[in-house]
């Protein structure tokens, strides 16, 4: 065979590898596309049907907003519990409680615990007033710039705060979500509820962040809320107890915004296991800072539970402690 002869065959016998493997390639890549789709569907079809699913109660009526629109924060889910005895002739006290969807069905939750409030509320709701209870769903990554009290980060330095933004890596947000609490859907339940237009009656509660906000809430609002339940409340933020900045700037803040004139009622507690072993030391500043604001035993109580950690499971055990310092039902009723 001539060397022109060789030459053409082995060109021809590369042009034909080479087109086979890119054939092969392509099929690959294709392939790759595909089950990146298909793993895109399922993943949007596993996030739908988990918002999908509704929880269950033991007791009283769950009635869903999917989308409750605010011009402060967008789109929201809220969940409304209605205990067996609420009815339109006699009113009800109000508690609204963040981290919503945690609150009433654990095989909805992402742990698989919950709160549940509508076991409390239903088995000892002899013991408390008669309560509607409203869930705000968290926003998800909005969450920590949603819970954060806001003004407390203009205690800060100027570059400890830019610091602590940029760890928040969102807009803090607090201010615009109790705006939206407040201004929309407070009046909203109010004009489709039957429930108490008062401080006295109207109550707010969380745990961690949701802690923080409860606090916040009923410092900026004093004459919407009568009362803040706030359980593991997450002092430290993104910090250890070491140097932290933090708890300095929230004593800073309620040194100036602790309501005295009509005093309403806090609630404070902490476990001593996990995240919860770093508030010990922070909430005694914040029990003394209390109690040298004239603050007594009827509208002050703070807690320590030990060897309880910071989950839903261990929320859920004592519940009713804050629920009776702000709920008990009054003697004669």
């Amino acid at each position: 065979m001539s060397l022109e002869k060789l030459s053409f065959s082995i060109c021809r016998m590369l042009k034909f590898n080479f087109f086979i493997t890119m054939k092969r390639i392509s099929s690959i890549v294709f392939l790759l596309f595909l089950s990146a789709i298909v793993c895109l569907t399922l993943l949007s079809c596993e996030k739908t049907n988990q918002k999908s699913v509704f929880p269950t109660v033991s007791g009283g009526t769950l009635i869903r907003i999917d989308s409750f629109q605010s011009d402060f924060i967008g789109m929201r889910t809220i969940d409304i519990w209605l205990p067996d005895d609420y009815n339109k002739e006699e009113k009800s006290a109000l508690l609204f409680m963040h981290d919503g969807q945690m609150l009433f069905d654990s095989s909805t939750t992402w742990n698989g615990q919950e709160w549940g409030v509508d076991e409390l509320f239903t088995d000892q709701g002899s013991a408390f007033e008669r309560t509607v209870v409203v869930g705000i769903h968290n926003g998800d990554a909005k969450r920590h710039a949603e819970y954060f009290p806001q003004k407390s980060a203009d205690y800060l330095s100027e570059e400890l705060r830019l610091d602590f933004e940029k760890k928040m890596k969102l807009p803090l947000s607090a201010d615009l979500y109790l705006q939206f609490l407040v201004e929309e859907l407070y009046p909203y339940i109010l004009a489709n509820y039957n429930v108490y237009n008062d401080p006295e009656s109207t109550f707010i509660a969380g745990s961690s962040m949701g802690g923080l906000i409860s606090w916040y809430a009923l410092c900026e609002y004093p004459n919407v809320f009568g009362g803040a339940a706030c359980l593991s409340t997450h002092w430290p933020m993104f910090y250890s107890n070491e140097d932290n900045p933090m708890p300095a700037a929230f004593m800073s803040y309620l040194e100036d915004h602790i309501p005295l004139d009509e005093k309403p009622k806090f609630y404070f507690d902490t476990g001593t296991e996990t995240l919860d072993s770093l508030y010990p030391v922070h909430q005694a500043r914040v029990d003394s800072l209390f109690r040298s604001k004239g603050y007594d035993e009827e509208h002050f109580l703070s807690l320590i539970f030990e060897g309880k950690d910071h989950t839903e499971r261990s929320w859920r055990e004592r519940l009713s402690v804050p629920i009776g310092f702000l709920l008990k039902k009054k003697s004669g009723e």
